[in-house]
């Protein structure tokens, strides 16, 4: 029941359970872990405040996040030692956050289709989905979410190539455990040298996190920054010799019976080691070289394409 005037809030377990969106035997356990402060004892019957549904909505927000209830607790703990929780939970909204600026748009089952090739493939698709490049719709079986635009588009520029979908698939499962090893390192990176001195506590002062989110939206575009700048650096190097390779008459053509060996500057190889790591350098290479030729061949498909439409356009003119 509430109360009237200035009187406080009160609830029974259930209102509190509805309000909050728990259930009553989800609040107990809360209480028994000691992350719910005990209800006030009235009689024979629990009484609930304010208090407790604000801290079950905080409860519920970080474990949304993943936290687990130990560490909750953790954070709870400090909170109720006046230590503060407004700067933690800006610093976990900050890096919960989106990373780009690209935003989801959805697709229908038959523009999917329609997009590669107007043929239906259901096993494509279940692919698709496993790769989080498509997302399902409770509810909806011809329409997937796309969480991002630009991947889809690759895939369906690729595919118009000549590309086949499970290469397509095969190739972005490669690119993404090299892509995850590089966030992994620019993390271990920034920590060591940026954050470190923040995060000491456990869990971190109100002014430390506050600072430490502030930082995080700063820095948060410089490693896909860094990998476009590399990406491109080395793409351009590797594409430019692949191409002197096939086209140039003092190089013959590598077969894959004729390896050959490519010296790179040894700035390079820094570069690269640092950004996937010693074992990893040679595949990077590789990819990066293939997607570049791959873009190359796409650009001079779509060159010949538009050269042949004026060709017919100018000779329908003519006629």
């Amino acid at each position: 029941m509430s109360g009237s005037g200035q009187r406080a809030a009160e609830y029974r377990i259930e209102d509190l359970a509805h309000l909050s969106g728990a259930t009553v035997r989800t609040i107990r356990a809360y209480q028994d872990r000691g992350l719910l402060p005990k209800p006030e004892r009235r009689g024979r019957s629990n009484v609930y405040g304010d208090t407790h549904l604000a801290r079950l909505h905080q409860i519920a927000g970080l474990l949304d996040r993943g936290y687990t209830l130990a560490s909750i607790k953790e954070l709870l703990e400090a909170w109720d030692a006046g230590k503060g929780l407004g700067g933690v939970l800006g610093l976990v909204t900050e890096v919960d956050g989106p990373w780009t600026d690209e935003e989801a748009d959805r697709i229908s089952r038959a523009e999917l289709d329609e997009r590669f090739g107007g043929k239906p493939d259901d096993a494509a698709v279940d692919e698709a989905v496993e790769l989080g490049v498509l997302e399902r719709i409770p509810g909806r079986e011809d329409e997937f979410l796309v969480p991002s635009p630009q991947e889809l588009a690759v895939a369906v520029e690729l595919h118009a190539a000549g590309v086949p979908l499970p290469a397509i698939s095969g190739h972005l499962r490669e690119l993404r455990g090299q892509v995850e090893h590089i966030a992994a390192r620019f993390l271990e990176f920034t920590t060591e040298h940026v954050f470190a001195r923040y995060l000491g506590h456990r869990p971190p002062t109100d002014a430390d996190a506050a600072e430490a989110a502030t930082l995080v939206r700063r820095l948060r575009p410089l490693a896909q920054q860094t990998v476009d700048a590399e990406l491109a650096r080395a793409m351009r190097l590797f594409a430019t010799r692949h191409l002197q390779q096939h086209l140039g008459a003092e190089a013959p053509p590598v077969t894959d019976s004729e390896p050959a060996t490519v010296t790179l500057p040894e700035e390079t190889m820094r570069a690269v080691r640092r950004l996937v790591g010693p074992g990893n350098a040679a595949a990077f290479i590789a990819a990066a070289t293939e997607r570049e030729v791959q873009a190359r061949a796409l650009d001079a498909f779509a060159a010949n394409h538009r050269t042949a439409g004026e060709v017919d356009q100018s000779t329908s003119n003519r006629m």
